[in-house]
């Protein structure tokens, strides 16, 4: 494992109960960091003094985004990382099939909570004129797969919000990209149909299910100092499906 310095640095991860979740939870801690999971499944007891704690919330909420932010910086003094993991696949089945309240709640999990906690984080981290933001979309916000429309708008529209607040945030200090990671092996995966799956790992050109372990490694370096020339950027982790 490649060494990357996060001491005294203070994350956030939504959706970090979840496998691509933990894997970075895991990456942060092992570099250094202090870690607030910020999710609705938590465990009973928080691991503070190993500097991990887990905060229920439901981050498609404003109110509760709020709240758990003060209750971070309450426990930390600070917040220098936000990496915004949580989603849902949602229903797969044809647009027409889909009631709005499922769309709505597909939809606020996957971009909502992005804006509701980019929002709530930005102005600590311009305070310390510093900070690192990572979005998780997906691939199929660039190679959207059928049946899965909802997911797939959402997604992109996380790829299309990085970029603009990217450049938003040119000269605070903060960088914001995203990653845009294809069929790992997790639990989402679990939601999909049978035909969705394999549709997906025939576009794979490296012809394999990709480990959350991979995206937590490079959602590590893009948390770090040394990602320090990039900023509304989609980095893909797709095992060569992307076009772009």
């Amino acid at each position: 494992m490649n060494q990357i310095d996060l001491k005294d640095r203070v994350a956030v991860v939504t959706g970090g109960t979840g496998d691509i979740g933990r894997a970075i939870v895991d990456r942060l801690l092992n570099s250094g960091a202090k870690v607030a999971v910020w999710d609705l499944r938590v465990p009973e007891k928080s691991e503070l003094r190993y500097g991990l704690v887990y905060l229920q919330a439901d981050v498609a909420d404003e109110a509760a985004v709020t709240a758990v932010a003060a209750e971070t910086i309450e426990c930390f003094g600070k917040i220098d990382i936000l990496v915004n993991c949580a989603g849902i696949t949602g229903p797969t089945k044809p647009l027409e099939d889909y009631d709005y309240a499922t769309w709505k709640r597909t939809v606020d999990v996957n971009l909502s909570s992005v804006f509701l906690c980019c929002r709530a984080v930005i102005p600590t981290m311009k305070t310390n004129a510093y900070g690192r933001i990572v979005n998780i979309a997906s691939v199929a916000g660039k190679d959207p797969n059928p049946q899965m429309v909802a997911y797939s708008s959402a997604k992109a529209a996380v790829i299309a919000l990085t970029k603009g607040v990217g450049r938003e945030l040119v000269e605070t200090g903060i960088l914001i990209n995203c990653v845009t990671p294809g069929l790992i092996a997790t639990e989402l995966l679990k939601q999909m149909s049978d035909e969705s799956v394999a549709l997906s790992r025939s576009k794979v050109p490296l012809n394999r299910i990709g480990q959350p372990e991979e995206v937590g490694n490079l959602v590590a370096w893009l948390c770090s100092a040394e990602c320090s020339f990039t900023t509304g950027a989609a980095f893909d982790i797709s095992g060569g499906r992307a076009t772009y």
